[in-house]
């Protein structure tokens, strides 16, 4: 177990080529959760800030909306992104992410190996 404020918060610039960075909070490591799990964790963006297109490749990755507005790249569709939204990334498909509003976006990440 790990309470809010204990946590490693990791900033990451210009991820796969978006403007801005992330922070990143890891709450559980590979190997809590078994080599299943990839990565679980709350990732945040500043206005402005994005996740670049990428790929996936033998995984899927869901975002869970927390917090914030922004648009999600769904293979080359922009979808709106607002608190409650869960996206899908399913294996062989790609994604990406941006913040265009005024306040943090934050959402949950996980990330499965297939």
């Amino acid at each position: 177990m790990t309470k809010a404020g204990e946590r490693e918060l990791i900033k990451v610039e210009n991820v796969n080529g978006g403007a801005g960075f992330i922070t990143k909070e890891p709450l559980v490591s590979s190997e809590e959760v078994g080599e299943a799990c990839k990565m679980y964790a709350k990732v945040s963006l500043l206005p402005g800030s994005e996740i670049g297109y990428h790929e996936h490749h033998g995984e899927t990755e869901s975002y869970f909306i927390l917090t914030g507005t922004g648009l999600y790249d769904d293979n080359g569709t922009e979808c709106p992104a607002e608190p409650g939204d869960l996206f899908l990334c399913k294996d062989g498909a790609g994604h990406g992410i941006k913040n265009t509003g005024t306040e943090e976006l934050s959402f949950m990440a996980l990330i499965l190996k297939k």
